[in-house]
C-alpha cells in the first residue's frame, strides 16, 4: 500500500535528501524517527510549562523536522514497513495535543487560557479526522489549510518567540494566547472546508 503523505516542497531540499540518505544508512527506522517527534513535542511543551519559550520553539521545530524525514527515509530510503502508516500518523495526533495543551497551561491570559489549549487541541485532532474520513470514504485524503499541521506549528513556534521577548522586556504575556487563538479560528475554518470538500466530491461522484 503507498504511503499517504503530505505535499512538502522541503523534500526536495539538497540539506532534506542528505540527511534522509544519511538516516537510512545508518540505518535509522522511519517509526524511530515519527516516535522520536513525539519526545520534541513533550519536551517543547514541557519547556513552554517552565517559560523557556525560545527552547520550546526550537523543539517544535525539531518535531516538524522528525514529520518531514520519517516519511523520506521510509520512502526514499527505501525502509517502508507494513505498520508504518500507523506510526506517521498517530504519534502526530499526540505530538499536536501536548503541544497545544501544555501552551495553554503555560499562560495566565486570558482567564480561559487552559479552556484555549485544550480547544485547540481538540480542533487539530478534528481537522486531521476529516482528511483520514476523507480516505475512508475512497478518497484522496485532503491536506488543505488554511490550518494544517505545518501552519499550526509555524503560528505556534512565532508565538513562543513572541513569547521569549515579552518575558525578556517585561511585558505582559499575549503571544503566545494570540497564537491559540488564531489556531482555534483556523482549524475550525480548515475542519470546515474539509468536510465541505468531501461531502461535494461525494455527492458529484453520485450524480
Amino acid at each position: 500500500m503507498e504511503m499517504i503523505r503530505r505535499p512538502l516542497k522541503s523534500r526536495g531540499n539538497p540539506w532534506a535528501v542528505s540527511a534522509a540518505q544519511w538516516l537510512a544508512r545508518v540505518p535509522v527506522r522511519p517509526n524511530h524517527i515519527s516516535l522520536l517527534s513525539v519526545a520534541f513535542a513533550v519536551a517543547a511543551g514541557v519547556s513552554l510549562l517552565f517559560e523557556f519559550f525560545l527552547a520550546a520553539a526550537v523543539l517544535i521545530q525539531l518535531r516538524l523536522l522528525c514529520n518531514l524525514l520519517d516519511g523520506m527515509v521510509a520512502i526514499e530510503g527505501g525502509l517502508k514497513s507494513k505498520s508504518g502508516e500507523v506510526y506517521n500518523d498517530l504519534p502526530d495526533r499526540i505530538s499536536d495535543a501536548v503541544i497545544l495543551i501544555l501552551a495553554g497551561y503555560s499562560i495566565s491570559w486570558p482567564a480561559w487560557s487552559r479552556e484555549l489549549g485544550w480547544s485547540a487541541a481538540l480542533l487539530a485532532v478534528m481537522t486531521a479526522y476529516a482528511r483520514v474520513l476523507g480516505g475512508a470514504v475512497g478518497l484522496a485524503q485532503d491536506f488543505c489549510g488554511p490550518m494544517a499541521k505545518p501552519h499550526r506549528m509555524a503560528i505556534l513556534t512565532v508565538g513562543a518567540m513572541g513569547a521569549a521577548v515579552e518575558s525578556a522586556i517585561g511585558a505582559a504575556p499575549r503571544s503566545l494566547a494570540i497564537a491559540l487563538g488564531i489556531i482555534v479560528i483556523g482549524s475550525m475554518a480548515t475542519m470546515v472546508r474539509r468536510t465541505a470538500r468531501i461531502v461535494h466530491q461525494l455527492e458529484s461522484s453520485s450524480s
